[in-house]
């Protein structure tokens, strides 16, 4: 599996104190290991071609799938699921 970076996801994940940034670095492993792991909780987003896994229990990140390749979107709260990624 391939993942890019959408340059929303870069801005927004070097806004992230550096605590999150290793969270997610971890939850990364896991992810590319198996996307839907448990741990992770992956799921589609309703009325959308995206995705979601968790990172804590309150940030997120927000991708899309197309067969190997995983564009990672966002990173951050709930809030990035009304943001029209």
């Amino acid at each position: 599996m391939r993942i890019f970076y959408s340059s929303k996801f870069l801005r927004s994940f070097a806004k992230l104190p550096a605590d999150l940034q290793n969270d997610f670095r971890l939850k990364e492993i896991i992810f590319k290991a198996d996307p839907f792991d448990p741990r992770i909780k992956t799921h589609k987003l309703k009325d959308k071609d995206e995705w979601s896994f968790l990172i804590t229990y309150k940030v997120r990140v927000i991708f899309i799938f197309k067969k190997d390749v995983v564009n990672l979107i966002n990173i951050g709260d709930h809030s990035i699921y009304r943001k029209g990624n």
